[in-house]
């Protein structure tokens, strides 16, 4: 029997992140929301409420990261880190889990890489160093991750010095850094009293001079360097609306794609902060599928010209969409159907 004829013109669509996210867009994609606890029962419940939420939202929409830098008490260092190991490697399939170790110069550092990447590389999506100074520190992190066979891990780094914030774009530049914090509390410790106490707080943050400078800095080198922006905690986290108002500041006017969170109540409200509203989405579905149609030439849509750069930024902002769990119109979601972060 003989075959039909093949019609060499008719395209296969192309996906929008194949066609759209060149070298000069290739941020990684993670969640929104970095939620951090080290307390055995903290811990345990930050997974529980992270799957629940998974099925809530149909995606994971933040990451548990458990913590041995502030979490294993003094002098318990070895069996804080066996736990969250143990912690790791129980977590659910689809669970995003990580560890924020010691700092690359404190006497656990070794044996917490050595335990919680020997024992659950498998089941982390990422390790997190903390007081990462310059890219020595990053090197040396690298190599106990190869040592321990985590090679494959990324690496997070969180910045806390003005010396820090001086290498930001070397140490982003490191092909082995997915996403860079920054320390608040630290960075205004570091400065001997020059920046008074206020500026850790949710409103002086975004006003003292030094701390905007350097949340800045680290915002323009992930970006340069297609990296995560990872925004600083708010400590004052019974106030939910002061709490969105400061992730919305850090996401709108800072540039930041990602936050931690030290407390439950603090997730949902930097999920909406950092969400898309719903007429952005529907605008943003409406232009890539007309974009599409015609294979990413330029289209003109209310009397307004696009091409493929702004086609870049509807897609990176239903992908936002996507990672904070908001409703997407059901002609784009087979662009979703087999998405996972990486």
């Amino acid at each position: 029997m003989s075959s039909l004829p093949v019609d060499s013109s008719v395209k296969t669509p192309a996906h929008p992140a194949t066609v759209l996210l060149d070298a000069q867009a290739s941020t990684q994609r993670l969640p929104v929301c970095d939620h951090y606890s080290g307390v055995e029962l903290r811990m345990r419940k930050s997974l529980e409420l992270q799957a629940e939420m998974t099925q809530e939202f149909g995606t994971c929409v933040f990451d548990v990261t458990l913590d041995c830098e502030d979490g294993a008490p003094v002098g318990d260092e070895a069996a804080h880190a066996r736990l969250v190991a143990e912690l790791a490697r129980e977590s659910a399939p689809e669970a995003r889990v990580a560890a924020r170790v010691h700092a690359v110069d404190h006497p656990a550092f070794a044996e917490d890489m050595a335990t919680i990447v020997g024992e659950a590389s498998h089941r982390l999506s990422y390790i997190m160093v903390p007081k990462v100074e310059s890219v020595d520190d990053v090197l040396l992190a690298e190599k106990a991750l190869e040592r321990a066979s985590g090679g494959h891990l990324p690496l997070h780094v969180l910045i806390e010095s003005p010396a820090a914030v001086y290498r930001a774009f070397e140490i982003a530049a490191h092909p082995r850094v997915q996403s860079i914090s920054f320390g608040l509390m630290d960075f205004v410790s570091a400065h001997g009293g020059a920046i008074p106490g206020s500026a850790m707080g949710v409103q002086g943050q975004f006003e003292h001079p030094l701390v905007v400078r350097a949340k800045l800095e680290i915002a323009a080198a992930c970006h340069a360097h297609g990296k995560v922006p990872s925004h600083c905690v708010v400590t004052e986290f019974k106030d939910p609306d002061r709490m969105q108002a400061a992730a919305s500041r850090a996401a709108r006017e800072f540039g930041y794609t990602r936050m931690w969170s030290i407390h439950p109540g603090q997730i949902r409200s930097i999920l909406t902060a950092f969400a898309p509203a719903q007429p952005e989405i529907d605008q943003a579905a409406q232009i890539l599928l007309s974009a599409a149609e015609v294979h990413w030439a330029p289209i003109s849509a209310d009397g307004v010209l696009h091409d493929r750069a702004s086609y870049r930024y509807y897609w990176q902002l239903l992908e936002r969409a996507h990672q904070t769990g908001r409703s997407l119109p059901a002609s784009v979601q087979p662009w979703f159907a087999a998405s996972s972060f990486s």
